[in-house]
């Protein structure tokens, strides 16, 4: 019987604009979202609890329990700073008052 190939898996998690914390892990076939976090460290070098964290794979939602497949890049959002709506509103305050 052939030997399963082991999934390589990349974690990217931007503390902020600019910055970005990226860290390649290699798991074994059948891994879930939560063996990577634990196998990458992100988390705990953020200060991050795994439960509460928003994630996705390639920019879409996921949980914790979500299988893995090879070459996906797990994404840890991080909350806004700033509701979308109230910044467009403050750019649009800020210039009608510059002549």
């Amino acid at each position: 019987m052939a030997r399963a190939e082991p999934l390589h898996v990349e974690l990217v998690f931007c503390a902020r604009p600019g910055e970005t914390d990226i860290e390649a892990v290699s798991l074994l076939p059948g891994a879930a979202v939560a063996d990577a976090l634990a196998a990458g460290g992100l988390l705990a070098r953020h200060g991050l609890a795994a439960d509460t964290a928003l994630l996705g794979i390639w920019g879409r939602r996921c949980d914790l329990a979500t299988p893995l497949r090879d070459r996906d890049r797990v994404e840890i959002y991080r909350p806004l700073a700033v509701d979308p709506k109230e910044a467009r509103r403050l750019r649009y305050k800020r210039h009608r008052k510059t002549p």
